[in-house]
C-alpha cells in the first residue's frame, strides 16, 4: 500500500478540487461547459419530438410582412386597428380560448396621422370651424390604441413585455403590472433572483385594458444558450412572473402563486432554498435561481403555425383554433426574435413561451432544486473516494473496467432520475473526475511505474525471464537486492570435455557453438522461472527463489536440470549435420540457505549467491561423469521435491567439506517414470545395502545383474566395480559410513 501513496494523494486532491467547485469557492468554466453539453444532450435524448395540438403560434412571417397587393399587411408595426380586428377575428370567429402577445407595445400608434390633424387644428386650421368639428368627430376612429385598448377589455388577453439591464436615465418605459409578489415576500431567505433596474412595457391604457401581463426577458447562459425562464424576476423589491406562466394562471382560473419551500420544520429552519411555485394544482419547479429549465418538446416546429395574415382574411381552419391558446410571435428574421437554444440554434423565441406553457400544464418541467449542489457533493466524494483507493491497486485492464462500471453505473443514474423522476443531476463534474482519476493513475503509471520497471529490467532483464520482470516491477517491494538469507535452490552445468571440444573447432565456429547451445540452455532456465547468475565458459549458474520467492525453487530447479538435456537431445542432429562435436552436459542441483544479493567491490558489484549450499552444486556438477549421471542433486534438493522419482547414488565427501552427504539422481515426476526404470532404481537399493554392509560377493553380483540390465553404464561398468575391488583389498573397518572421498572438484 505504501508504494501507491503519491498515486492516492493526487487523486484525493484532484476530488478536493472538483469538491471545491461544487461547494461554489470557485469555478471551473470547463466543467460548467461540460455540464451544459451533458444538459443538452440529455435534452435531446428525451424530447419528446410531438406536436402539443393545444397550442398554436399565430406568426407574423413572411407571408404576413409581404406587400398588401401580394397578400400581406406590409411591415410591422401594423396599425393598432388591425390588431383589434385580429382579436375580434380569434375570439368571435375563431372562438379561441386565451391569447398572449409576445410583442411589446412600448410605443403609441401613430399610423392614423390623427397627431398631424390635432396639429393642423391647433395652428394652420385653427380657425376653420368645419375641420375642428369633422376632426372632432374622426378622432374616435382614429385613436388606434384606445381602439386596440377596448377590444381587449373582458377577454383573455395577456400582454408581453421585457426587463433591461440598463440603469439610466430612460431604464423604465411604459406601466408594468402589478407585482404577483409584493416587496417582503421572502424577507429573511436568501434567494438569487434575477433583478432588473429597467423595463421596456406597454402603454398604460394597453396595460390596464389587458387581463394581464408576463414578462418574456430570456437570459442566456454563459455560452449562449436558452435553457431556462425566470419565474419571478425582481424589480424595485417586487416580484413578477413570465408571460408562460401569466397564461397559465389565467387558463387554470386565476390562482395565487404560493412559494414553495420543504415541508420538513428542521430542514426549513436551516435552509432557504425555494424549490417551488404552487399554482392551483400545478407545481412549477425552480432552481436556486428561481429559473425554470424550459422543456422543449422538440425542434422548430412543435407547435401548429398559423399565418397571422391568414386569420386575419379568414383563410384558415376554425378547427385548427377552436378552444386553444394562441401565442402571437414572430419567425420571421427581420424581426430579431430568434434565440439559440440547445435544440436548435436559430429557434423563434415564441415558441420558447409555448415550450414552457405546455410543460407547466403536463407537469414535465424538470427540477433542478437548490440542493441538487448538496447531491453533487456527495456524488463526487462516493465516487472520487473509491475511484482515488481502488484504481492504483488494479492493473491497467482492471483499472478501466472499474472506471467504465462506475461510471456506467453514474451515467444510468443520472438518466434514470432525468427521465422518470424529472430531476436534474449534475453529471459533467462526475464524469470528468472519474475520467481524470482513471487518466491520472494511467499516466502515473506510464511516466512513474515504467521507469521503476525499466530500471528493474536494466537490473534484471539478463539474468530473469520477461514475466518475473514484469512481476518484479507491479510488486517492488516484493523483492531487494540488498544481501539477504534464503532457502534457495542453485544449479550448476557444465560441458564434459569441453577442452577437447574447443580444440577441434576455430574460434568463429566454437563461438557459434557456445551461442547455439547456450541459447536453449537459459531458455530453459527462464521457462522455469530460474535467474541466471552467470556464464563462466562453458558453464552456466543458476538459481531460484530469488529475487522473487519462489515456494516450487526445488521443483522448477529440477525440471529445468532435466528438462536441458532433452534439449541437448534434440540438437543433436543440427550440431552432427554442421561437423560438430556432440555436447554432454553434468547438472548439479542443491537447496539450502545462501546468501543472495548485489555482492562484488565498489568497482563493480553483481546479483549472486553465495555459501557452502551453493559450492556443495558446484561439487556435485562436477562429480556428473564420476557416475555417468546427467544430474546430481543434494539432499535438500531431493527432500523438498517428494512428488519426483530419485534414486540415491551415494555418500561422498566432496573436496572441502568433511561431512559425508547423500547424492540423488532425478528421473520424472511421480507416475511417469516407466517400469523399468523403476525396477533398475530397486535393484540399486538393493545394490547399495549390500555395498555399505561391505558384503562385497553379494554386491558384486548385484552389480553383475545391474550391467546386464544396463550395459555399458559408467556407473555399474567402472565407479563400483573399481571401488569394490579396492575395498576388497583394503577392509573400511566396522565404523564405515559407507561415504566416498573424492580428492579432486
Amino acid at each position: 500500500m505504501k508504494k501507491h501513496f503519491v498515486r492516492i494523494g493526487l487523486g484525493l486532491l484532484l476530488v478536493l478540487v472538483f469538491l471545491g467547485n461544487a461547494a461554489k469557492y470557485y469555478h471551473l468554466p470547463l466543467v460548467e461547459r461540460l455540464e451544459a453539453v451533458v444538459y443538452d444532450t440529455r435534452l435531446a435524448l428525451t424530447m419528446p419530438r410531438t406536436i402539443d395540438p393545444r397550442i398554436v403560434i399565430l406568426d407574423i412571417d413572411e407571408k404576413s410582412l409581404a406587400e398588401k397587393e401580394k397578400g400581406g399587411e406590409g411591415r410591422w408595426p401594423w396599425p393598432r386597428d388591425r390588431l383589434a380586428v385580429l382579436l375580434d377575428k380569434l375570439f368571435d370567429h375563431y372562438k379561441i380560448a386565451i391569447v398572449g402577445f409576445d410583442i411589446v407595445f412600448a410605443e403609441r400608434d401613430e399610423s392614423s396621422g390623427l397627431k398631424v390633424l390635432q396639429q393642423l387644428a391647433q395652428k394652420e386650421l385653427k380657425d376653420v370651424t368645419g375641420f375642428q368639428a369633422t376632426l372632432k368627430q374622426l378622432q374616435p376612429q382614429l385613436e388606434y390604441d384606445e381602439i386596440f385598448a377596448a377590444h381587449m377589455r373582458n377577454r383573455p388577453v395577456v400582454l408581453g413585455y421585457a426587463f433591461t439591464r440598463f440603469d439610466g436615465e430612460n431604464a423604465k418605459k411604459g406601466a408594468l403590472p402589478p407585482a404577483v409578489l409584493p416587496a417582503g415576500t421572502f424577507a429573511g431567505k436568501t434567494i438569487n433572483f434575477a433583478v432588473f433596474p429597467g423595463y421596456t412595457s406597454n402603454l398604460n391604457e394597453l396595460q390596464k385594458s389587458a387581463a394581464s401581463a408576463g414578462h418574456f426577458s430570456l437570459d442566456p447562459d454563459p455560452d449562449g444558450i436558452i435553457r431556462r425562464v425566470p419565474m419571478l424576476a425582481e424589480f424595485d423589491g417586487g416580484y413578477y412572473e413570465p408571460l408562460s406562466l401569466a397564461m397559465v394562471r389565467m387558463i387554470i382560473g386565476g390562482q395565487n402563486i404560493i412559494p414553495g419551500y420543504p415541508a420538513d420544520k428542521i430542514w426549513s429552519k436551516n435552509y432557504s432554498g425555494l424549490e417551488w411555485l404552487e399554482l392551483g394544482p400545478l407545481r412549477i419547479p425552480v432552481d436556486e435561481l428561481v429559473t425554470a429549465l424550459i422543456p422543449y418538446r422538440g425542434k422548430h416546429g412543435s407547435f401548429n403555425y398559423i399565418s397571422a395574415v391568414d386569420v386575419l382574411n379568414e383563410r384558415a381552419d376554425p378547427k385548427s383554433l377552436e378552444g386553444k391558446i394562441v401565442l402571437v410571435g414572430t419567425s420571421a428574421p427581420g424581426l430579431l426574435d430568434l434565440r439559440a437554444t440547445p435544440v436548435e440554434e436559430v429557434y423563434p423565441g415564441v415558441e420558447v413561451h409555448a415550450n414552457m406553457i405546455s410543460g407547466m400544464l403536463d407537469r414535465n418541467i424538470k427540477q433542478k432544486p437548490p440542493y441538487v449542489i448538496g447531491a453533487e457533493f456527495v456524488s463526487l466524494v462516493i465516487a472520487g473516494l473509491a475511484m482515488a483507493f481502488l484504481l492504483p491497486l488494479l492493473n491497467p485492464l482492471r483499472s478501466l473496467l472499474v472506471t467504465i462500471v462506475v461510471m456506467l453505473g453514474v451515467l444510468a443514474i443520472n438518466v434514470l432520475v432525468f427521465h422518470v423522476g424529472n430531476l436534474v443531476l449534475p453529471l459533467a463534474s462526475g464524469l470528468m473526475l472519474i475520467s481524470l482519476l482513471f487518466a491520472l493513475n494511467m499516466t502515473y503509471g506510464y511516466f512513474v511505474e515504467t521507469r521503476g520497471k525499466r530500471q528493474i529490467t536494466g537490473l534484471f532483464g539478463q539474468y530473469v525471464p520477461p514475466e518475473l520482470v514484469d512481476e518484479m516491477a507491479r510488486n517492488p517491494e516484493s523483492f531487494s537486492m540488498e544481501g539477504e538469507s534464503r532457502e534457495m535452490t542453485v544449479l550448476f552445468t557444465d560441458v564434459r570435455g569441453f577442452t577437447t571440444i574447443s580444440e577441434g573447432l576455430d574460434p568463429k565456429q566454437l563461438s557459434q557453438l557456445m551461442n547455439e547451445f547456450l541459447t536453449p540452455l537459459t531458455e530453459v532456465i527462464y521457462k522455469h522461472r530460474g535467474t541466471v547468475d552467470k556464464f563462466m565458459g562453458d558453464c552456466i549458474m543458476a538459481f531460484w527463489g530469488a529475487p522473487l520467492a519462489d515456494p516450487a525453487h526445488a521443483r522448477n530447479g529440477i525440471m529445468a536440470g532435466l528438462e536441458m538435456h532433452e534439449i541437448l537431445n534434440k540438437l543433436k542432429p543440427e550440431f552432427r549435420a554442421r561437423g560438430w562435436p556432440e555436447i554432454r552436459i553434468g547438472v548439479g542441483l542443491n537447496t539450502g540457505r545462501m546468501s543472495v544479493g548485489n555482492m562484488g567491490s565498489k568497482l563493480r558489484t553483481a546479483y549472486t549467491v553465495m555459501g557452502d549450499a551453493v559450492n556443495l552444486a558446484s561439487r556435485l556438477e562436477g562429480i556428473t561423469k564420476e557416475y555417468g549421471a546427467d544430474v546430481i542433486v543434494g539432499e535438500g534438493t531431493r527432500d523438498a521435491v517428494p512428488e519426483v522419482v530419485f534414486r540415491e547414488l551415494d555418500r561422498v565427501r566432496v573436496k572441502g567439506k568433511d561431512e559425508a552427504v547423500a547424492i540423488f539422481e532425478p528421473f520424472g515426476m511421480q507416475g511417469k517414470v516407466d517400469k523399468a526404470r523403476l525396477e533398475e532404481i530397486k535393484l540399486y537399493t538393493q545394490f547399495l545395502r549390500l555395498y555399505r554392509a561391505q558384503d562385497w560377493d553379494q554386491a558384486e553380483l548385484q552389480l553383475f545383474n545391474l550391467q546386464k540390465q544396463m550395459p555399458g553404464n559408467l556407473l555399474y561398468s567402472q565407479t563400483f566395480v573399481e571401488r569394490i575391488s579396492y575395498l576388497r583389498a583394503n577392509p573400511p573397518g566396522k565404523g564405515w559410513d559407507g561415504a566416498f572421498t573424492f580428492k579432486t572438484k
